[in-house]
C-alpha cells in the first residue's frame, strides 16, 4: 500500500498528515511551544565544578547553566555490560571533570524555572526500532519483549552491527519486524552518529550544538524508510529545504519524493484532510451502510459502540448484524490511527450469534490493525461478548492536542436542564432567606433561564414569594452560561 506525506509547516505549528489510497489515516501535530530540547547533543565547557554537591555547571551555551551530576557521567543503560562499567569506577566529581573542560553532553531533562537544563554524558540516538550507543559493544533488548525466542532473533540480528563504534538496545516496537528494517535503522543512526563527530571536529569552540532532535516531519520520514512511501509534499520552502537537506544527508533513498507544493489552495484542501481533522473530533462515525460508531474517550480506557443505525440489510437481522459489524472493523482501525488512541480499548460490536460470525469478524478486525504502526493486541470476546484490546501509546490524541475542557460543563459532556437550574435558583432563594435578613432579593441568570421563569416556571416562581412573603426579581446577564447564577439580597 503507498502512502503520501502532506506536510503543512507555520510558524508556531507543523502538522503532517498521511494519505493511503486517497484517504487520511494519520495526523501528527506539533507546536514550536511545547518543543523542549530535550535529546540535544552540545559540545560544552564545565563553568563550576562543585564537589560538595557532586555535580558540575556546563555551559552549553543556554541562558542558563546546565546541571551535570556525577551519577550521569558514568554509564548506566542496559547496552552497556557490568564489566565496561568498571572502566568507569570513580563517582568523584572532582576528578570525573575539571573546570574549563570541553565535554559532549546530552539534554536528558528541560530547564525549568530558575534551574537550567539536567545533562549526561551517556549519549543515545534513538530511532524507530534501536537506540545506538556510542562507545558501547553490546546489545540490550527492551524488557517489554517477553517471548525468549524473539528477544534471541532480534539480538542475533542486531549483534553484527556493533562493529566498534556502538552498542544497541532494541525497542519494544522492533518486536516481529525484519531484519530488513533493523539494518535500515542502524544505517540511518550510524550515519546520524557519523555526522555528530564531523561536526564536533569542525567545530573547536565550545558552546555549540551537535545534535538537534529532530522535528515530527524529520521523525516520520525517517519511520518510513523502507516503506511505501510515493510522495512527499511541503507547503513552506524553508522546511523543504531543511527535509532535502536532512534526506540528503541521512536517507538519500527519499530525497527524491520530497516536493515544494506550490498550490494556490492549502494543501490539506488535498484529499479533504482539513474536513476529516474535524471529523475525528466527532463522538460519532457515520458507516457508509447507515451504521454507526460511537467513540467515548476517558482516562482509564477507550470505549466503542457499534449500531446498525439506518442499515436494514436485505436478508435477515443475523447477516444485517454480521455485514455490519464487519464494516464496523474497518472504521475502528482507521479511527484508533487517526485519533492515536492508546491505552485499553472495549468495543461493543452488535451481539452475533454464530460463533463463525464472531471468529470473522475478530480475524478482520486484527487483519485491519496489522497496517498500525503502533503495537496493538486483541484478545477476544469476554464473557459479556466484549471485545478487549490494547493499543501502544505513542502520542498524546488528537482530542488532547487539539481540545480541552468545556469551560460550561467542566468535561462532565452534559449540561443542566433549564428546569434544574430554576429549581436550584428556588432552593438557593430559600436557604439564604432562611440564613440572612433581607427585604427582596434579585436573580442574574441565563437569558434562557429567565425567560423559563418568565413562562414555564411562572408559577413556582410565584410560590416561593408567597412562601417567603418577599418578592423576587429577575435580570438578564447575556454574558452567562446556563449552569451560571447569582442571588443578590437587597
Amino acid at each position: 500500500m503507498t502512502a503520501e506525506l502532506l506536510i503543512n509547516v507555520t510558524p508556531s505549528e507543523t502538522r503532517v498528515a498521511m494519505i493511503e489510497e486517497g484517504i487520511l489515516q494519520e495526523i501528527h501535530i506539533e507546536r514550536e511551544e511545547s518543543r523542549g530540547i530535550v535529546g540535544n547533543i552540545y559540545k560544552g565547557k564545565v563553568s563550576r565544578v562543585l564537589p560538595g554537591m557532586q555535580a558540575a555547571f556546563i555551559d552549553i551555551g543556554l541562558e542558563k547553566a546546565a546541571f551535570l551530576h556525577a551519577a550521569d557521567i558514568i554509564p548506566h543503560t542496559e547496552c552497556v555490560s557490568e564489566k565496561e562499567k568498571q572502566n568507569f569506577p570513580c563517582k568523584d566529581i572532582a576528578q570525573l571533570v575539571h573546570q574549563g573542560q570541553d565535554i559532549v553532553v546530552q539534554v536528558v531533562k528541560d530547564p525549568l524555572g530558575t534551574k537550567g537544563a539536567r545533562l549526561t554524558t551517556d549519549i543515545t540516538l534513538p530511532s524507530r526500532y534501536l537506540v545506538f550507543m556510542p562507545g558501547a559493544s553490546h546489545v540490550g533488548v527492551s524488557q517489554r519483549i517477553d517471548e525468549e525466542e524473539e528477544r534471541k532473533r532480534l539480538k542475533e540480528l542486531v549483534e553484527p552491527y556493533c562493529d566498534g563504534q556502538g552498542g544497541y538496545i532494541i525497542r519494544t516496537a522492533a518486536e516481529g519486524v525484519s531484519e530488513k528494517e533493523l539494518k535500515q535503522d542502524a544505517a540511518f543512526l550510524k550515519r546520524m552518529w557519523n555526522k555528530v563527530i564531523e561536526r564536533r571536529k569542525r567545530h573547536n569552540t565550545s558552546k555549540h550544538m551537535l545534535y538537534g532532535e529532530i522535528g515530527v516531519a524529520q521523525r516520520l520520514i525517517r519511520d518510513f524508510v523502507g516503506e511505501e512511501l510515493s510522495l512527499i509534499l511541503v507547503d513552506a520552502k524553508l522546511a523543504y529545504n531543511e527535509l532535502k537537506e536532512f534526506t540528503d544527508e541521512f536517507i538519500p533513498e527519499l530525497s527524491d519524493k520530497i516536493e515544494y507544493y506550490r498550490g494556490e489552495a492549502p494543501i490539506f484542501d488535498m484529499y479533504n484532510t482539513e474536513k476529516e481533522i474535524q471529523r475525528s473530533l466527532n463522538r460519532k462515525v457515520s458507516l457508509e451502510s447507515g451504521g454507526d460508531l460511537i467513540i467515548d474517550q476517558t482516562e482509564a480506557m477507550t470505549t466503542i459502540d457499534i449500531n446498525t443505525g439506518a442499515f436494514v440489510g436485505r436478508r435477515n437481522l443475523e447477516d444485517t448484524i454480521y455485514n455490519t459489524n464487519l464494516e464496523a472493523t474497518q472504521a475502528i482501525a482507521r479511527q484508533l490511527r487517526l485519533r492515536n488512541l492508546g491505552g485499553i480499548i472495549i468495543i461493543d460490536f452488535i451481539d452475533m450469534q454464530l460463533k463463525a460470525h464472531r471468529t470473522k469478524v475478530l480475524s478482520t478486525l486484527e487483519q485491519a490493525l496489522s497496517h498500525d504502526k503502533a503495537k496493538t493486541n486483541v484478545h477476544g470476546f469476554t464473557q459479556l461478548g466484549l471485545v478487549e484490546m490494547t493499543r501502544k501509546r505513542t502520542r498524546e490524541s488528537i482530542e488532547h492536542i487539539l481540545c480541552g475542557t468545556c469551560p460550561t460543563c467542566n468535561g462532565r459532556g452534559t449540561v443542566k436542564t433549564i428546569d434544574s437550574v430554576c429549581y436550584e435558583i428556588l432552593r438557593e432563594i430559600t436557604r439564604v432567606n432562611r440564613a440572612y435578613n433581607a427585604d427582596k432579593f434579585v436573580v442574574y441568570a441565563a437569558p434562557a433561564v429567565v425567560e423559563n421563569f418568565q413562562d414555564g416556571e411562572s408559577h413556582a416562581l410565584a410560590e416561593l414569594e408567597l412562601f417567603i412573603g418577599k418578592p423576587v426579581s429577575l435580570r438578564v446577564e447575556p454574558l452567562y452560561v446556563r449552569e451560571q447564577f447569582d442571588v443578590v439580597m437587597m
